[in-house]
């Protein structure tokens, strides 16, 4: 295997750190010349026996030095994928926009709690989903738009990632226990192939605090993967897969690249890559 190592730019990583984790790899870390992501410094260690044991120890080792690891088969290439798939919350975006609209009703810390809750896996997500778009009931309908406004940023690396994945082929499908609101407005700006996400009920202007239809839950999820692999004569092992919280769990086990990103610890634990540091962009470091 190799193990690649990646930075941010701005974290100034001291070459000892890189030479402690390659040591741990049995390996020397060589900077990787044809890095695709413009805010990171890559390093490729070569020829790495990969075990579990060895996986603890350079996590360990990388989450002291803010370094991001992933252990690739050297002849995994981005062409070897047909689909990018995403979580919209916290993960292509930076927030959580149930958590920003309930701030326009100063409920911000009951809904955030519940949030979190249910991405770390303690509360079922349709029950933590109900809940928390009920204490949203009678708020005016234009707050959604002034969270998409005010709030909505892309993560970090988002648009080169998604740049070079398109311009290379790939179809990409966003798909969110989130608002369709939201999911309908980034297809739109970032030119995406597929979505699917909840829809908020609005009657006279404002929210009723009901989701209309069907949730978007953890085994919608990994079933809309499924449904969007058939259409493009693709298998889910085509797929690369990106999600932060458990209810994303399920989608990621069945594709053949998991990805992590600024994760809870159940997700980090079950992914094929995590990314805590660099940006959405990193996995282009992995793949060649």
């Amino acid at each position: 295997m190799n193990l690649i190592l990646q930075a941010q730019k701005s974290a100034n990583v001291s070459s000892s750190d890189i030479d402690a984790v390659a040591a741990l790899a049995g390996g020397r870390a060589e900077q990787l010349a044809d890095a695709r992501v413009p805010d990171a410094d890559a390093w490729r260690v070569a020829g790495v026996t990969f075990s579990d044991d060895l996986k603890t120890r350079i996590d360990a080792a990388c989450l002291a030095a803010q370094l991001d690891y992933a252990f690739v088969d050297p002849a995994r290439k981005l062409a070897d994928f047909r689909l990018v798939a995403m979580d919209m919350d916290s993960t292509l975006i930076t927030i959580e926009c149930i958590d920003e609209i309930a701030d326009m009703q100063g409920l911000k810390p009951q809904v955030a709690e519940i949030t979190e809750a249910a991405m770390r896996g303690e509360i079922e997500f349709n029950e933590s989903l109900l809940r928390r778009v009920a204490l949203l009931k009678g708020l005016d309908a234009s707050a959604l738009q002034r969270v998409y406004d005010e709030r909505l940023k892309l993560s970090p690396g988002a648009e080169n990632m998604l740049r070079t994945i398109q311009a290379a082929g790939l179809k990409t499908l966003l798909v969110s226990g989130g608002f369709t609101f939201f999911t309908d407005r980034m297809k739109e700006r970032l030119g995406l192939d597929y979505t699917h996400s909840n829809t908020l009920e609005i009657v006279d202007g404002k929210l009723t605090g009901r989701v209309v239809g069907g949730i978007v839950n953890a085994d919608e999820k990994r079933l809309t993967v499924e449904r969007v692999c058939q259409e493009i004569g693709a298998r889910p092992s085509q797929a690369i897969v990106m999600g932060d919280g458990a209810n994303d769990l399920k989608m990621m086990g069945i594709s053949g690249l998991s990805v992590a990103f600024r994760a809870k610890p159940v997700v980090r634990a079950q992914a094929s890559v995590g990314l805590n540091f660099v940006g959405l962009d990193g996995i282009l470091n992995l793949l060649g």
